[in-house]
């Protein structure tokens, strides 16, 4: 039992979610001002 939570598969979906959150932030942090080349239309 992990933080009072009792099932191994409820403690595996929040890690995810945190996990995928956190690489989705450090992606956009990385990729801020990045010209990607494109004339907008």
């Amino acid at each position: 039992m992990i933080l009072g939570i009792p099932d191994p598969q409820i403690v595996l979906g929040y890690g995810l979610a945190i996990g995928l959150a956190l690489a989705c932030i450090v992606y956009g942090w990385l990729h801020w001002n990045e010209e990607d080349g494109s004339d907008g239309s």
